[in-house]
């Protein structure tokens, strides 16, 4: 499997607003867990008007320092790179106060069943944007340009937003440099993900921020070693089946030795999206009631 360079040390500070680089800053929100790792950075753009970028969960702590550390300036904008239950319902409460428009790609497209099995954060369904942001949109904050970039992969309303001017891209979960993105189908879609990713390296940009983790400076060497390692992901899923049939709980182990056992539902849903992936490829096929539970087979 391709080493995939991850930076885990992560400097931060809860219930503080830090100063991270020119018109940019960050507030951590206390929500650590499995997938969101030390918590959602909700981030900030811009002096005197700002943007604020994934306002986070609906906690109120988080809200307060939010906005008592902007005493003085102007929210104009809300911007969401997605709708999962800690990135976009903070825009609710945070909107009561502020009254800025909520700026995304779209709602979620479609719901995951069994949001219950611990595959993600979960999803926002009441989220919708007052403003539908299109791929390659820009628009103005105060002297900075914003530059919208779909990346459907994670899920299928996934938008990283761009300061062209200093190269740097807030990439929600699309590129993190703590760990790997879940792909959870059916609105998480492996071959966006692939695409996306590719959309990434063809672009100049110089520093991601993520909405979880540290900031990933010199991208492309990174983003190059996430797509060999979906395809050596499913190479090893084309060996696995090369002996025999198997369901997805069965591969889980032979791909995921020593799995903290938080992350089996992100892992078989990845898993799935790999195989929905080889299956229209023609590699696979597959038999059973649900894709969660059929059966695997390699026909090629």
């Amino acid at each position: 499997m391709p080493e995939i360079p991850f930076v885990r040390e992560h400097h931060f500070q809860y219930g503080q607003i830090e100063v991270l680089a020119p018109g940019i800053r960050r507030l951590t929100a206390r929500n650590p867990g499995a997938f969101t790792y030390h918590g959602t950075g909700t981030y900030i753009i811009g002096t005197g008007t700002v943007a604020v970028i994934d306002p986070g969960p609906d906690d109120p702590l988080h809200l307060d320092a939010l906005i008592s550390g902007l005493e003085g300036e102007r929210i104009s904008h809300i911007l969401v790179t997605h709708c999962h239950k800690d990135h976009s319902p903070g825009a609710r409460a945070l909107q009561a106060v502020c009254d800025a428009p909520t700026l995304a790609f779209g709602p979620h497209g479609c719901v995951p069943q069994a949001q219950d099995e611990g595959a993600e954060e979960g999803v926002d369904v009441d989220f919708e944007p007052d403003m539908h942001l299109a791929h390659g949109q820009r628009f103005e904050l105060g002297e900075l340009e914003v530059e919208c970039i779909h990346t459907p992969g994670h899920t299928s309303n996934h938008m990283c937003f761009a300061l062209p001017a200093s190269g740097d891209v807030f990439s929600g979960d699309h590129v993190m440099a703590w760990s790997t993105s879940v792909i959870i189908p059916p609105d998480g879609n492996m071959a966006d993900y692939l695409g996306s990713l590719q959309l990434m390296l063809g672009r100049s940009d110089k520093c991601y921020w993520p909405t979880h983790g540290p900031p990933l400076q010199r991208p492309h060497a990174y983003v190059e070693a996430l797509v060999a390692h979906r395809y050596q992901r499913m190479d090893d899923i084309l060996e696995l089946l090369a002996f025999e049939p198997l369901r997805i709980a069965q591969m889980i182990e032979p791909l995921y030795p020593g799995l903290d056992p938080r992350l089996t539902g992100g892992a078989s849903r990845s898993i799935l999206a790999s195989l929905l992936y080889l299956i229209d490829k023609g590699k696979i096929a597959s038999s059973g009631d649900t894709p969660l539970n059929s059966i695997y087979r390699r026909i090629t």
